[in-house]
């Protein structure tokens, strides 16, 4: 068998590939420009162009593409051929420096939230050469950035890589400020956790929810559901272990990092971790990592589902964000170290991260806002939709020292006794993962726990970037005037502590009173859904700050804002559509068929008995009728509010719209409709089980 770190990369035109096939000079220059930011060449663009075309045809790659990131979420793509014709009659295999850097693709029909007119069709992809390009299938795959005619950003990686350029040139100042000269950048790191579920494709082509909408529109809760916590962790059954075992395999091919694989809580959901690289290229891998997962679920008869919320009643899928900060030298800013009360500079960037939270609450719910992650935030397997952050107990007591200006004392190392002399004995950690918590440092990083499981991880690193460089902006502002830099350092750290403190919360984010408190005793933001916090992106202090670092435009903010809304308003309408669809066509028709065997059976039984009571068939019968009266009802009421969403003035009026009567009208179905489930004989119901769609796969 081959070893993985043989054939790890080997469909990536990664650092090894390029030092082989380039020239020394030409490997140098495009270094400078993928390190240090340099201007590309087009003599070296020519150069590796083409040593990137005989590479990928040697693999069997007979077409290009510009692989980018618009608005919809996903990636795009459109591929063009290498070859060219020649004189004889026959074609020549050709890729220049032109076509790398820069690509033409129809705009037309990408959301735009108004950046281009109607007749301004064409878009630009250019290449960004921080990121490897790759194949797929017998495509050459080239990470591109994706702008209009006008030059305004289309996608998620531009705003993406102004904003990792924002925290660099702001980091870099502290760092001088701290002596270090030698570091020539600041780059953040991630990694994202991603979970998801596995269900058999034939019982997934037989629901129309889950093909339309992603989730499951209808359902009664099973007998079993994760209540006794066995799936967790739990032994990987040997088709899901067939599926991770190739779903690895792929990803490693691509140069993704894939490190952790296991069962998550719910029936029939996983979860797969990569370990750290940064920010771009991290986001690039995970756009990969979903298209791969679903492509390897077709193979094994089963289908990955994304969706934030499938299955109500059971656990959703999120999408953890790690992040962290280093140099180009190796350091991660924010490694405590052995003695994290001493550590100034841990402390400043750790502080920088507080403030930009507290600061920036309503952009962190912003860019995790999509009308699936507003079923899954505040229910039990996801934080809240108030953003807090967890420190853990020792750099609580650190800060606290620091902000009343007296010694930190240390906490104790708790040492773990676990009452067998064989099992080694270690010291308990001062940090843990607060799963409540929506944003909690777990040792040198912090994991942004709201991400849903289907979103691009691009915008939380957007405006978690975004946000941390204006702290860093404020405080190298304030420490290059100062006279005594140590003393300043002292009160800033101090200062920040005592100003942003009410954004710490160690406890339990579940417990009933804590968003009660946080609300109302702290002045935290609490923006339940979509439709409520997406407005605020364009709240004056966030348009300053996101403009004054060259991350956005406000033009490209007023186009997110709409297109963000639209989304959630179309996400919406089409499960509206579909529930109604399901409603009329399968499920009144299936509980009035078994009505109508209940009532042949009941005269069946007064045929032979006249004496007999029909009780049970009687009340059965009279609960059913009712129940599609009610379905009706409810089914013409919901259509009638999708209707009236074309009365809206604007965006934001429809989505009030929908959140405060399309939503509801549809909870009052589903209750109705899963009523009749229960009450409904198997044989009869139109759609596969939630018993089924969860524990059917071996």
């Amino acid at each position: 068998m081959e070893a993985v770190r043989d054939y790890f990369g080997c469909m990536v035109f990664d650092d090894r590939v390029m030092k082989a096939m380039l020239s020394a000079k030409v490997y140098s220059s495009l270094r400078k420009t993928i390190d240090e930011g340099n201007e590309l060449d087009i003599g070296v663009a020519n150069a590796v162009a083409d040593a990137m075309k005989d590479w990928a045809v040697e693999r069997g790659a007979t077409h290009y593409t510009h692989w980018f990131q618009p608005m919809t979420g996903i990636t795009a793509e459109k591929h063009d051929s290498f070859i060219s014709p020649a004189p004889d009659g026959g074609v020549i295999m050709e890729f220049s420096g032109k076509e790398l850097i820069k690509g033409e693709p129809d705009a037309s029909s990408f959301p735009s939230g108004g950046l281009r007119a109607t007749f301004e069709a064409r878009g630009y992809t250019a290449w960004d050469p921080t990121s490897y390009a790759f194949i797929k299938g017998k495509t050459l795959c080239i990470p591109t950035a994706f702008c209009s005619y006008g030059g305004q950003a289309l996608d998620k990686k531009t705003p993406l890589l102004r904003s990792m350029e924002a925290l660099n040139r702001q980091g870099l100042r502290i760092l001088r400020l701290f002596g270090n000269s030698k570091a020539k950048c600041v780059k953040p790191s991630v990694g994202p956790e991603q979970e998801y579920f596995l269900i058999p494709r034939e019982l997934y082509d037989r629901r129309p929810d889950l093909r339309f909408a992603g989730r499951t529109l209808f359902g009664a809760k099973p007998p079993k559901g994760q209540e006794m916590d066995d799936h967790y962790f739990g032994v990987i059954k040997s088709s899901v272990a067939a599926y991770m075992e190739e779903l690895n395999t792929e990803l490693w091919k691509l140069g993704i990092p894939a490190k952790t694989e296991h069962n998550e809580v719910a029936p029939s959901q996983h979860e797969l971790a990569v370990i750290y690289t940064t920010a771009n290229v991290a986001t690039d891998h995970n756009q990969l990592t979903m298209e791969v997962m679903q492509r390897v679920a077709e193979k094994h008869g089963l289908v990955c589902l994304l969706h934030e919320k499938p299955f109500a009643g059971v656990n959703g899928s999120g999408k953890h964000n790690n992040w962290s900060l280093s140099d180009d030298l190796g350091n991660n800013l924010l490694s405590p170290g052995e003695t994290p009360y001493e550590n100034a500079r841990f402390l400043l960037f750790l502080c920088a991260v507080i403030k930009a939270v507290d600061d920036y609450q309503d952009l962190l719910r912003i860019a995790v806002a999509t009308a699936g992650n507003d079923h899954r935030l505040g229910a039990n397997e996801a934080p809240p939709a108030v953003v807090s952050v967890f420190l853990g107990d020792e750099i609580t007591a650190i800060l606290e020292a620091i902000e009343s200006d007296t010694p930190y004392k240390g906490i104790k190392k708790t040492r773990m006794k676990l009452g067998v002399d064989v099992l080694p004995k270690f010291n308990r950690d001062s940090t843990d993962r607060n799963r409540t918590s929506p944003f909690a440092f777990t040792g040198n990083k912090f994991e942004f726990r709201m991400p849903g499981s289907s979103d691009s991880i691009a915008c939380t690193n957007i405006m978690l970037n975004a946000a941390v460089a204006e702290s860093l902006k404020i405080y190298a502002d304030r420490l290059e005037r100062a006279e005594d830099f140590e003393s300043e350092l002292h009160t800033l750290i101090q200062e920040t502590v005592r100003d942003h403190k009410r954004i710490i919360f160690n406890g339990n984010g579940y417990s009933e009173g804590w968003i009660k408190e946080a609300t109302e005793k702290r002045g935290l933001l609490n923006y339940p859904t979509t439709a409520d916090c997406m407005p605020h992106l364009l709240d004056r202090k966030n348009v300053d700050m996101l403009t004054s670092h060259g991350i956005y435009s406000r033009a490209e903010l007023e186009s997110r804002c709409e297109i963000m809304l639209e989304n959630y308003c179309k996400t919406i309408i089409i499960e509206a559509n579909t529930m109604t669809d399901m409603a009329m066509s399968m499920i009144i028709p299936s509980v009035e068929g078994y009505v109508r065997e209940l009532a042949e059976t009941a005269a069946a039984k007064k045929s032979v008995d006249p004496t007999i009571a029909s009780g049970f068939e009687a009340e059965l019968i009279r609960r059913l009728a009712d129940l599609t009266d009610i379905i009706h009802m409810k089914t013409r009421e919901l259509k009638k509010s999708v209707l009236h969403l074309n009365e809206a003035e604007d965006v934001v009026a429809e989505s009030e719209m929908v959140r405060d009567d399309v939503l509801k009208k549809m909870g009052e179905l589903r209750v109705a409709c899963d009523e009749a489930e229960t009450m409904t004989a198997k044989r009869f119901w139109p759609y596969p089980t939630y018993g089924d769609l969860l524990f059917s796969v071996k």
